[in-house]
């Protein structure tokens, strides 16, 4: 297996677990189509997504952003995935927010989503994420061939098809959850 998006050549992630957070790796063996991921290694100081898009050749549609979100209802507090379209923006105060079942939803503090997530804060994934966490996933992202996402460390990433996020434990999809970014 060996992918190639913009300027990028993917090989087969199984096969590079130093590219790979340990969490990443470790999901990546469970997972029934992991032969169908690819990770590349790049430029960690170009890994948040407008510099990788760029630099790269990679059109924003083609990759994926994974924003982690603080959510509170009354006394609880817990965490959650946002899985978004680079070309889009999350609808964190309305759609994610009313999935989640939760009355005020923000983006977690960096310090807690690295330390509970096990993965560098730039780089965050789906893929590997606590068992516990929802994972809201934009039907666009898992209606893809590939997106291109974080692989928990910040000198790769990965190329995943759409339907292997979408079959991630917790995972749910939702229409309209990445609105068009003005």
């Amino acid at each position: 297996m060996s992918i190639s998006l913009g300027t990028l050549t993917f090989l087969p992630a199984l096969e590079s677990q130093g590219l790979l957070a340990q969490t990443v790796f470790n999901t990546l063996t469970t997972l029934y189509e992991a032969d169908r991921i690819g990770v590349a290694e790049i430029d960690a100081s170009l890994s948040d997504t407008a510099a990788f898009c760029e630099h790269y050749k990679i059109e924003a549609h083609k990759a994926a952003n994974c924003v982690i979100l603080e959510a509170k209802r009354a006394e609880r507090n817990w965490l959650a995935a946002c899985v978004v379209l680079a070309s889009t923006r999350a609808d964190i105060n309305g759609i994610a927010r009313r999935a989640l079942d939760a009355r005020k939803v923000s983006f977690a503090p960096m310090e807690r989503t690295v330390s509970e997530s096990l993965m560098e804060y730039g780089a965050i994934t789906p893929v590997g994420l606590p068992n516990g966490w929802s994972i809201l996933i934009d039907s666009a992202v898992a209606e893809a061939p590939y997106v291109i996402i974080g692989s928990g460390i910040r000198k790769s990433k990965l190329a995943i098809p759409g339907s292997v996020l979408a079959s991630l434990p917790n995972a749910q999809i939702i229409p309209g959850l990445g609105r068009t970014a003005l």
